[in-house]
């Protein structure tokens, strides 16, 4: 099927229910179905083929749910980018992806001339547009419609739907191919225990919908299911508190970082935050004492779930109807499978750490144009993550780290997600990135860059002691630097890849 036979559905059984929301504005989904079959006939009057690449550099405006689903009702395939890219940046993605055809957001920083330069350079045709998405003039001037499609074009299940980049930890982003079956099925899961049957929800659309878990569990499964989407085009913890406030936000749905952000506002308490009833994180290790302080704060339960790029993303996740055990990831969701591997993909026992394997509905098919990585990757239906894990007796997972970001000193595995849940329990101590740092002798040496609580005070020296009290003695820190803030990526997410210790830090360890 269409992934955009959604959308239709949903517009035909409930056409008046709101479906888009920012401020005060909202659109129905009729009028979502409206805008994003003109679109449809847009690309159409262009040339855009079944098939073709679209790309799509915007920011949480209604123009990307319009569009994306505009694509897909074409047949195209979408490319999302982060609309904070570089010429160079949206060049490569859109070379590489071969993308026919481009939209950009006409409030960006440099008025979307960025992306119109990328696109000059690779010969692919850029609009600029507005929040809403086209204007009628472009439409007009196009003929878009003579070109409307009211039915979704049809696809093959295993047909691409988005091509998704990952953030390139180990060189150039790849494309991670994901299917209409893919995403609609990993919809579906999210959607049976995040979402209401009813389409009374409202989620929070504060994570990017250029990421894949704003983009299924935001917005594909709001569609699935009548929710109401309230978009977020930038996340700021106040404003995404008022936003609370005022729409009566059900479903908040973010990464670490924003939870903490929250936590961590001046009169966060003065706001009405009762309609939340779900509270959904992801994209990274949730710090154990973030989530008790939120908790208490709010008087809410956060659940907290695990998902790549390459799987659409969710693979567990803590169920609303079951024992939520923190620190876990979760048990694996309907149509997933999870296995616990060594180097030889060999399977481990229960208890013991390893990689995680994945295989079912959500796995990608592979990266595009990348078939040695593939094949790096993937073995019989199953994709390696990278992250090591572990299962418990009831069948929870837990991850222990990701596979590349272990510090081996002296010979010792230093998993950094351990060291950092235990500077998390310092008060003063807001986000914490430990990372591994080239040694003479013993090959690494644990760091870690701390950020300070708002009207919080401590200095290296001691959050050097409180570690060593409370870690094995080669696991401790022996090297903390304090920083205004730690580097992000579009999500918020954490980038330890790019944690520069300082000057000083160097030159100790040279020494």
């Amino acid at each position: 099927m269409n992934l955009a036979q959604n959308l239709v559905a949903t517009a035909t059984d409930r056409p008046d229910a709101p479906a888009l929301r920012v401020g005060n504005d909202s659109l129905s989904y009729r009028a979502f179905l409206d805008r994003a079959q003109a679109s449809a006939g847009l690309l159409r009057a262009k040339g855009v083929q079944p098939g073709d690449r679209v790309g799509l550099i915007l920011p949480n405006v209604p123009a990307f749910p319009v569009l994306f689903y505009g694509a897909l009702l074409a047949g195209a395939a979408v490319v999302p980018m982060n609309p904070l890219l570089t010429d160079r940046e949206i060049g490569f993605y859109l070379s590489d992806a071969d993308v026919r055809l481009a939209f950009a957001f006409d409030q960006l920083p440099d008025g979307g001339a960025a992306a119109a330069k990328a696109g000059k350079a690779n010969d692919t045709e850029v609009l600029v547009v507005g929040a809403t998405g086209p204007s009628e003039e472009q439409l007009d001037e196009a003929g878009a419609g003579e070109h409307i499609e009211t039915d979704p074009h049809e696809r093959a299940d295993d047909d691409l739907a988005v091509l998704l980049y990952t953030s390139g930890t180990t060189g150039k982003p790849k494309g991670a191919e994901l299917t209409h079956h893919n995403l609609t099925s990993n919809a579906e899961v999210t959607a049976s225990f995040m979402l209401g049957e009813g389409g009374d929800d409202v989620v929070m659309g504060c994570l990017p919908l250029f990421h894949v878990f704003g983009l299924t569990c935001g917005l594909n499964a709001s569609v699935l299911t009548g929710a109401c989407l309230a978009l977020l085009p930038r996340f700021d913890p106040v404003k995404a508190l008022q936003l609370i406030q005022a729409q009566k936000v059900t479903v908040f749905q973010g990464v670490p970082t924003m939870y903490a952000g929250l936590l961590h506002t001046d009169r966060a308490e003065s706001y009405d935050t009762s309609s939340l009833r779900l509270c959904a994180s992801g994209g990274s290790a949730m710090p154990g004492e973030v989530l008790r302080a939120f908790e208490d704060k709010f008087d809410t339960m956060i659940l907290e779930g695990y998902g790549l790029s390459e799987t659409s993303p969710v693979v567990s996740f803590n169920m609303p109807d079951r024992e939520r055990k923190v620190g876990s990831i979760g048990i694996v969701v309907e149509g997933v499978a999870v296995r616990i591997l060594n180097d030889d993909w060999e399977e481990l026992p229960t208890g013991e750490v390893g990689e995680l394997a994945v295989k079912g509905d959500g796995v990608m098919r592979g990266y595009w144009r990348r078939e040695e990585a593939t094949e790096e990757v993937m073995q019989d239906g199953w994709f390696r993550t990278g992250d090591l894990g572990r299962y418990d007796d009831d069948g929870y997972l837990y991850i222990v780290d990701r596979k590349k970001q272990l510090i081996i000193r002296g010979g010792y595995n230093v998993y950094p997600r351990e060291v950092e849940e235990v500077l998390h329990e310092h008060d003063a101590v807001a986000e914490v990135a430990v990372v591994g740092l080239k040694h003479p002798s013993l090959g690494e040496e644990v760091g870690a860059a701390v950020a300070l609580a708002p009207g919080k005070d401590a200095d290296p020296d001691e959050l050097r002691r409180f570690a060593k009290e409370r870690l094995a003695a080669y696991k401790y820190p022996r090297h903390i630097w304090i920083v205004d803030e730690l580097p992000k990526g579009p999500t918020g997410k954490i980038q330890h890849r790019d944690v520069v210790p300082p000057d000083e830090v160097t030159e100790k360890m040279e020494s």
